[in-house]
């Protein structure tokens, strides 16, 4: 019902930057929240940025707060990751997902929340 699809990754020196693309289609209109996850190998899915898709709330992990901003283009279905001061730790393949139906009132960021996921895109930062 929603297509995801995730692009921008590739690879960057420390320090450098890189902007991800999500391009949603479908049902985008039963769309509650759009949220970037990120998994680097050994490690569990996590929530990296969040935002609602009418409205302005957006919710960040503390790890990429002043260096990531999310954003959206209502009129483009498309959400942005814009990574700034890119780290080694930030390395991992970068999630695009949907939650149609929020239940609760709390700001989604379990994998558990999400209905719909993309095909993930690879981000590498070397040292």
């Amino acid at each position: 019902q929603v297509r995801l699809v995730e692009s921008g990754g590739g690879l960057v020196q420390a320090g450098g930057s890189l902007r991800l693309s999500c391009v949603a289609s479908g049902r985008t209109f039963s769309t509650d929240t759009i949220s970037w996850f990120r998994q680097a190998p050994g490690r569990e899915r996590e929530f990296v940025a969040g935002i609602k898709w009418s409205g302005s709330r957006t919710e960040y992990t503390d790890s990429v707060k002043g260096r990531f901003t999310i954003s959206r283009d209502n009129a483009k279905n498309t959400v942005y990751l814009q990574m700034n001061s890119l780290k080694p730790e930030d390395t991992a393949v970068y999630y695009c997902a949907a939650e149609l139906t929020p239940y609760y009132s709390r700001f989604a960021s379990f994998v558990g929340d999400y209905d719909y996921w993309g095909q993930g895109t690879q981000v590498t930062v070397s040292s």
